[in-house]
């Protein structure tokens, strides 16, 4: 989605260049220069675009609910970690980046989207992701939103990257997390409690070609990720008017589950034991709150996270 959007973008942009109207290109360019920064100094959100009637339908469309489980107090700073990142992220979207019911659930918190900075490298399309609260997930952007000591700011970081999405297969519970330890440590640096977000139904609205690890699609997918910054899932689900074949995603309802916060005092200068420790409290609370939730969305006893 976020990649058929930005080539749209990119394309525009291009036709100006070349068209009869280079000279509103150049003119952005000059903008460009001059807001580069503004992803990773909180963004520039609009209401009005996350309001948009638009998004109403598509959360209705899956549909996506927000469930709140304890309360998080605009006193403080968070780090909310989502998963699973999915092929479409649309939980982290439905729930963060437009005029759902967050800021009922949760008021005098103002979530950030944290995405990859490369796509704020594309024209147009960075002004749009700001718009609707979406900011880098550079190590200065996350700093720049906890920084906020007023507190009432949280973070939201898809933690297993565009790296997961290769496993968003329907029914996969794995979740690449065990090396994933930068967010502790930018939460430890700010005093920002942790927060464990896991979407039930984010792996169900797509199906994606086979690609076990050690196969030869797998290799590939994974090289171009290192290089690109951002994963290639070969996915399908269904068309228009037929359900057989097509990119519209399938309509599985997508349940969102935010955690009770995990306290963390201020360490401006965290030892790695203090980061494995924190890290696997996260790990046990993130546990906890899918094993406490997962029979209510049709998930078998048995069945558990599997972490890499």
């Amino acid at each position: 989605f976020l990649s058929f959007t930005a080539e749209f973008c990119c394309g525009f942009f291009v036709i100006l260049i070349l068209g009869n109207f280079w000279f509103l290109g150049v003119l952005y360019l000059l903008w460009l220069y001059h807001d580069w920064d503004t992803p990773c100094a909180g963004g520039r959100r609009f209401q009005c675009v996350r309001n948009w009637t638009i998004w109403k339908y598509f959360r209705e469309y899956f549909p996506i609910k927000l469930i709140k489980t304890s309360e998080l107090s605009p006193k403080h700073n968070y780090l909310l970690g989502f998963h699973p990142h999915g092929v479409l992220v649309a939980g982290a979207f439905g729930n963060f980046c437009t005029g759902s019911s967050f800021k009922t659930l949760f008021p005098g918190i103002t979530p950030y989207l944290h995405i990859t900075p490369i796509w704020f490298g594309c024209p147009f399309f960075r002004e749009y992701v700001m718009s609707a609260g979406m900011v880098s997930a550079s190590k200065e952007s996350v700093s720049h939103v906890l920084n906020n000591d007023g507190g009432g700011h949280a973070s939201v970081i898809v933690i297993g990257g565009a790296e997961e999405s290769l496993n968003a297969h329907p029914g996969s519970l794995t979740l690449n997390i065990l090396k994933r330890k930068g967010f502790i440590k930018m939460a430890l640096k700010h005093g920002a409690h942790l927060v464990p977000v896991f979407s039930f139904g984010e792996n169900e609205l797509f199906k994606q070609v086979a690609n076990p690890r050690g196969s030869r699609l797998r290799n590939i997918q994974e090289k171009l990720q290192k290089i690109m910054g951002f994963a290639l899932p070969l996915f399908h689900a269904r068309g228009i008017f037929q359900y057989t074949f097509g990119l519209i995603p399938y309509r599985q309802p997508i349940h969102t589950i935010v955690g009770s916060p995990i306290p963390v005092k201020q360490n401006l200068n965290p030892t790695n034991e203090e980061i494995e420790q924190l890290h696997e409290l996260y790990l046990q609370k993130l546990t906890k709150l899918f094993e406490d939730h997962k029979r209510n969305y049709g998930i078998p006893e048995q069945r558990s996270l599997i972490f890499e």
